[in-house]
C-alpha cells in the first residue's frame, strides 16, 4: 500500500481515537448540578459560592489534547517531519515534554514517520520537479530529517534515471532559447541544472549532447 494511503488511514484512526477519548473523559468534567457546591443557594450576604457557576471556571486546558489537535491539523494539510511538528508545537508554546509525548505516540501509530516521509519526498521531487539527489538531500535536511534517514532514502535514486531527467529538463528549457548563441545557451542551462542539484559533470555532458543535436549548431 502506498505510504500516502497508509498515513491517511493512520491519521483517520488517530482522529477517531482522539474523539472517543475526549468523549470518555479527556475533556475536563463539568460539576453536576446536583452537587451541593453548585446548587446550594447563598443566604444572608448573598456572596458568590467559590465552586459554583457554569462549571467551566477555573478548569485548566488539557495540554496533551491541545498539542494533539495542533499536530492533527498540520497532518491534515499533508505529511510532516517530526522536526516540522516540533517547531510548530514550540511556536504554539507547547511544553517540550508534552510535545515529545504526543509525537512519540504519533510515531507509534505511523502518523509521524520520517523514513516514509523521506522515501515519498524523494520520489515526489524527482517526478514533479526533476530534482537531483543533491538538491533533495538539502531540502530533507532543512526539514530536520536525520542524515542517516536521508541517505537511506537517496539510495533508491538511479544515476542513469537522474541523467535522463537532466536530458528531459534541458530539452524543455532549450525551447525557450532558440536563436541564442551557444555559449549563452550553455551558461543558462548549466545554471538551471545546478539549481536543481545536478553536478557539473552530468550537466555539461547532457548540455553538450543536446546542443550538438540542434540544427542551428550543425551548420559547421
Amino acid at each position: 500500500m502506498p505510504e500516502t494511503d497508509r498515513l491517511s488511514a493512520a491519521r483517520e484512526a488517530l482522529a477517531a481515537a482522539e474523539a472517543a477519548a475526549r468523549a470518555s473523559g479527556l475533556r475536563p468534567s463539568v460539576s453536576s448540578p446536583s452537587t451541593s457546591s453548585s446548587t446550594t443557594p447563598t443566604t444572608g450576604t448573598g456572596g458568590p459560592t467559590r465552586h459554583g457557576g457554569s462549571g467551566t471556571a477555573g478548569t485548566e486546558p488539557d495540554p496533551d489534547a491541545a498539542a494533539r489537535r495542533i499536530v492533527l491539523r498540520q497532518l491534515a494539510m499533508g505529511p510532516r517531519t517530526r522536526r516540522q511538528l516540533e517547531d510548530k508545537l514550540r511556536d504554539r508554546d507547547c511544553a517540550p515534554e508534552v510535545a515529545a509525548r504526543i509525537l512519540d505516540r504519533m510515531s507509534e501509530v505511523g502518523l509521524v514517520d520520517d523514513e516514509a516521509y523521506a522515501e515519498m519526498f524523494v520520489r515526489s521531487r524527482q517526478e514533479t520537479k526533476g530534482l537531483a539527489a543533491e538538491a533533495i538531500r538539502h531540502e530533507l535536511r532543512a526539514k530536520g530529517v536525520a542524515d542517516v534517514v536521508v541517505e537511506a532514502a537517496l539510495e533508491e535514486v538511479d544515476p542513469e534515471r537522474e541523467r535522463e531527467q537532466a536530458r528531459a529538463l534541458v530539452t524543455r528549457r532549450l525551447r525557450t532559447m532558440r536563436g541564442l548563441d551557444r555559449e549563452v545557451q550553455t551558461r543558462r542551462l548549466a545554471g538551471f541544472l545546478a539549481r536543481k542539484g545536478y553536478g557539473a559533470g552530468v550537466s555539461y555532458q547532457v548540455i553538450r549532447e543536446a546542443l550538438d543535436d540542434l540544427p542551428e549548431h550543425l551548420r559547421d
